[in-house]
């Protein structure tokens, strides 16, 4: 393992055998962990984490992230649970409070997304520590609830720590405040990682807690490609249709608000009319791309990635966008 400490993988958009074979690599190269992605409904997380799980030993296995929404407090205490048992105290939950158009698009109304994250993080936390539960919240109702005790484990608590995958700042207070980290968005600019700190630190002083005490691992997408270029523009797609798809993201990361409208209308809108995709590609510049990316060679990647980590980051979570994962989990375990 080179000399950048705790890398992590962030795995999303490949075939969940991909998936497992990627997580090999990793482990093999001294990864600390390997998180799926569940933002859009293509793949869930479970059932990539559960193989991953399966054919590994030592690396970490993430959810980054399940929403608040969609699965009850219980079944999500269950269900980590029964990844422990797979993958003792290797098996962390990231939880998000989801996004619209999505949401709606499936009859979800997010409302009150703080007090919504609060009641499931702390019921949650409880049913993993094997206590009953009984909790009359506006979205978790828990009647006299305790996770049955697996076979051979006992009334043992799980050691399953609780990640909030946050991009606004209420959202980083909350954090600072109950979760065990910070799972930090991608596609934003280092100086963003100041302000989350400071809502992070606001959070943490509510509940008499140090920084320190609160994990802060980073997605960072990351275009690597021995010539420096040539990985900017293989991360531009990916940006593009983050600027399209994710506008609350690209705004907080501190991209032009009418860079942002004019990347949509060149789309045609979400989902992109076809061809949109290329024509708005044309109209991000590559400094865009090299302010919310670690993309370059490998050495500039491992500049980006430090200056990410020189602004809170503790543990970065490379999302590979150049195509050649096995080569960007290679070079940068060698850096």
């Amino acid at each position: 393992m080179g000399s950048i400490p705790r890398l992590g993988l962030y795995l999303q958009d490949m075939h969940v055998r991909e998936m497992m074979r990627y997580a090999q690599i990793a482990e093999e190269q001294g990864f600390e962990s390997v998180w799926i992605a569940e933002s859009r409904l293509s793949r869930d997380a479970i059932v990539p984490m559960t193989a991953i799980a399966a054919v590994t030993e030592r690396i970490k296995v993430g959810a980054g992230v399940i929403n608040t929404w969609t699965r009850n407090a219980a079944l999500i205490a269950q269900t980590f649970a029964t990844l422990d048992e797979l993958a003792d105290d290797r098996i962390l939950l990231g939880l998000g409070a989801w996004w619209d158009p999505l949401a709606w698009k499936v009859g979800i109304e997010r409302r009150e997304p703080l007090k919504c994250m609060r009641e499931y993080v702390e019921t949650i936390r409880r049913l993993l520590r094997m206590e009953e539960v009984t909790h009359e919240g506006e979205f978790v109702k828990l009647r006299g609830v305790r996770l049955d005790v697996l076979h051979g484990k006992g009334p043992v608590p799980r050691n399953v720590p609780i990640y909030i995958g946050a991009t606004g700042f209420k959202m980083m207070e909350l954090s600072g405040e109950i979760a065990d980290g910070v799972l930090l968005n991608y596609l934003v600019s280092p100086l963003y990682n100041d302000k989350a700190i400071e809502h992070i630190k606001v959070g943490a002083a509510r509940a008499k807690r140090r920084l320190e005490d609160i994990d802060r691992p980073q997605l960072i997408a990351c275009s690597v490609h021995e010539d420096g270029d040539y990985a900017v523009k293989l991360a531009k797609k990916h940006v593009t249709m983050t600027l399209g798809q994710q506008p609350h993201i690209m705004k907080a990361s501190g991209v032009r608000e009418d860079l942002i409208e004019e990347v949509q209308r060149a789309m045609g809108g979400w989902p992109a009319k076809p061809g949109g995709i290329e024509r708005a590609m044309e109209i991000v510049p590559d400094d865009v791309v090299r302010l919310i990316t670690a993309s370059g060679t490998p050495s500039e990647v491992k500049r980006k990635i430090e200056e990410y980590m020189a602004h809170g980051c503790t543990a970065p979570l490379i999302l590979p966008l150049s195509g050649d994962v096995e080569y960007a989990i290679r070079a940068l375990a060698a850096l």
